[in-house]
C-alpha cells in the first residue's frame, strides 16, 4: 500500500493544473493558484512535507468539492 510523501513546490504546482487551476500569480507575499473564483496560497518552500501537503490537499478537496485519493494523487503527473 502506497503512503503519502513529500513533494517538491514544481510538481505540486504541476499537479494542481492538471486538476483545472490556473498559475501560479504573485501575490502581496505569496504565490497562489486559481479555481474559478477560489484561490489556493502556494508556499515558497522548495518542498512540503507530509503534514503540510495534507493540509493543502485538504484545502483542494474543499475547492473541488470532492476527495482525492491517495492512488488519484499519485496518478496526476
Amino acid at each position: 500500500m502506497s503512503r503519502w510523501q513529500p513533494c517538491k513546490r514544481r510538481e505540486f504546482i504541476k499537479r494542481l493544473r492538471q486538476l483545472d487551476f490556473e498559475g501560479p500569480y504573485t501575490g502581496t507575499r505569496h504565490q497562489f493558484m486559481a479555481y474559478k473564483e477560489y484561490r489556493l496560497t502556494i508556499p515558497s518552500n522548495t518542498e512540503y512535507s507530509v503534514p503540510q501537503l495534507r493540509m493543502m490537499i485538504n484545502e483542494v478537496e474543499g475547492i473541488l468539492g470532492r476527495v482525492i485519493a491517495l492512488d488519484e494523487w499519485n496518478g496526476l503527473s
